[in-house]
């Protein structure tokens, strides 16, 4: 029976890349995706995927992977290179033949009509709300060209879907209302370890990248009793790189040294001026790690009353709040404990239950089911 007459997919077409968040947040999706019986075709955009990467790839056996070799819609030198590398998925996607296309980026969505399956676009950022957040001032053309065609993917899109309700109002504040936005949270699985809290700072991710902000965290470093151990790269494509005076440098991690860590650190921190979600904080809080986070709209809406905020910009107070937390035991238990408990809305099962819904709803040509998702604006 087609997928559209049994209102379930057996075959996903999903795109990913190997730079952030959207590798593991596509790996735990194509988990629980087979785990219902649902094939999943992973293409890879951008760097090839690391050994610790890869590692990850050995349980899920539902998952064909192809690393595609083509650029990531950011890292598309212009207009025509990023068209040919939509034109290029889609002569894969007509290959494999799947029931839904679900595309990381909706730039990759060159015009409308362009598969046969229903299209489910996951905005998990865009460079017009990154630099809204990070820079000041008009787009620079290379920005301006890459938003329009973030624009025409989210509007070309059968549907979309955004982790966090906060990031769904920034699309809308400068796209407009001409799509649907589903709010699917993400999910992570849960990855235990077992370790003695230390008295140490950590955080982890795109280290090179500034709307990560991890140069306050560099900057607040020289000024506690303890030291901060970054996990992530500093180096971005491209050669983009920064330099650090008082972090910890540790590359990259799977997710067996990533799960150590947080079960090893007393303060899990990222001072973010812009984060559409976070998993890395969702990781840190699954384990029980007290949440040290920037004040911004996406941390507030996640993690309200299980976290100490602080503003951005404001180093002695970063300052004040990591020693605080590193000096009273009490408070890093409680605070770690409220996390974890929080981090239970946030699981693979809802998550992948939650694009199930939008994949259903693609595939019926009708509304984003309301149990699971919210429609904004």
């Amino acid at each position: 029976m087609p997928a559209g007459l049994s209102n379930r997919p057996s075959r996903v077409f999903l795109t990913t890349d190997a730079v952030g968040g959207v590798w593991q947040y596509s790996l735990d999706l194509a988990h629980g995706l087979g785990a219902r019986g649902i094939e999943t075709m992973l293409v890879v955009l951008g760097p090839s995927p690391g050994k610790a990467q890869r590692a990850g790839l050995h349980s899920l056996g539902s998952v064909e992977l192809i690393d595609s070799g083509l650029p990531l819609d950011w890292t598309a030198q212009t207009p025509d290179a990023l068209r040919e590398t939509s034109g290029t998925l889609a002569e894969l996607a007509a290959v494999y033949q799947p029931d839904i296309v679900h595309l990381n980026a909706p730039a990759l969505l060159a015009e409308d009509r362009l598969y046969d399956a229903p299209t489910v676009v996951m905005a998990h950022s865009c460079v017009a709300t990154w630099w809204r957040a990070v820079r000041s001032g008009a787009m620079p053309g290379d920005f301006q060209w890459r938003s329009a065609a973030a624009k025409r993917g989210l509007e070309a899109a059968d549907r979309v879907v955004v982790a966090t309700h906060s990031f769904a109002a920034s699309l809308r504040e400068i796209y407009g209302q001409a799509f649907p936005i589903a709010v699917v949270p993400n999910g992570r699985r849960f990855h235990p370890a077992r370790g003695d809290r230390q008295r140490l700072v950590f955080t982890a991710g795109r280290l090179w990248d500034e709307g990560k902000n991890v140069a306050m965290l560099d900057r607040a470093a020289a000024h506690i009793d303890a030291p901060v151990f970054a996990a992530g790269w500093a180096e971005g494509p491209g050669g983009t790189g920064v330099r650090f005076r008082h972090l910890n440098l540790l590359g990259g991690l799977d997710d067996e040294a990533m799960a150590r860590w947080h079960a090893s650190a007393m303060v899990f921190a990222s001072a973010a001026r812009y984060e559409p979600f976070g998993l890395s904080v969702l990781e840190a809080a699954q384990a029980g790690t007290a949440l040290v986070l920037s004040d911004i709209p996406s941390f507030r809406e996640l993690w309200e009353g299980a976290a100490i905020f602080v503003p951005v910009d404001d180093e002695r107070s970063w300052v004040d709040a990591l020693q605080m937390v590193l000096d009273a035991a009490a408070t890093t238990q409680r605070f770690g404990a409220v996390a974890q408990a929080r981090a239970s809305r946030y699981g693979i099962e809802a998550m992948v239950d939650g694009t199930l819904a939008v994949y259903r709803s693609a595939l019926n040509r009708l509304g984003i089911d309301s149990a699971v998702s919210c429609e904004v604006g």
